[in-house]
Parts: structure tokens; sequence; C-alpha cells
């Protein structure tokens, strides 16, 4: 929530929809850069379709307060080698944690910029 509330479009009229729009600008990331992505969404899980294709999508496993960036700690701290990981988040608790474990840290707002630079049809000038 934190890369899609980084664009202040109106996405909280419609969550469903930011997350989907966000699925597939990830998906078009990931195709680009050829980076694995993961994606931990909070609230309830919503069929994507293809817009997600190429990213793992996944909910958090609880409703409630920081319930997403549990499972993403979660995630760093399982993982054979989270010095290979990079957390986008702009949750200073979470960064922290990601941290302690190794893992590099990318704000949402600088992550939301590299994801819009490799949009398809998007032109120089309006990166």
């Amino acid at each position: 929530m934190n890369v899609i509330g980084s664009r202040p479009d109106g996405w909280w009229r419609d969550r469903d929809g930011a997350r989907a729009r966000l699925a597939e600008e990830l998906s078009n990331y990931a195709r680009a850069t050829g980076h694995d992505v993961t994606v931990v969404f909070d609230g309830r899980p919503l069929e994507l379709g293809d817009a997600a294709g190429g990213v793992d999508v996944r909910f958090a496993s609880r409703s409630g307060r920081d319930a997403a960036d549990d499972d993403i700690a979660r995630l760093v701290e399982e993982d054979a080698d989270p010095g290979s990981l990079t957390v986008v988040t702009s949750d200073g608790e979470l960064s922290e944690r990601a941290r302690s474990r190794g893992a590099e840290v990318v704000g949402a707002g600088r992550f939301r910029r590299q994801v819009e630079g490799v949009q398809p049809g998007r032109g120089e000038d309006e990166r």
C-alpha cells in the first residue's frame, strides 16, 4: 500500500482497482528488468487474472494493523539469502526489520518512479 499511496491519484476510492493496476505495472516492470517481484497486499484477496503475470502476488495472512508488513518481514527472515532482497516500503519499522536481516530497503516513492519509467507506451517526456 506504500507504493499505491505514493501517488495521490484517488486510489482510495477504488482499492481493488488500485491493487490490480499496481500488479499490472509490477508485471511490466518484472518483464522489462528481469527482476523477480513479490507483492504483499493488505485486504481481502482478489482475482487479478493475467494482469499480474510473472509477479508473485500474495495477500496478508491476517487482517489488521501491519499485517502485510509482518508477512514481508517473515519473507525476509525465512529467505536463505536475505542480502539478495530489496524491500520496498516507506514504513520505518518495516525498514529496520528488513535491514537488520540484511535486505536492502528502497522507499515507495523512489520505487514508484522506477516502475513508471519502464511502463510500455511512455515517452521520454512522460518519465
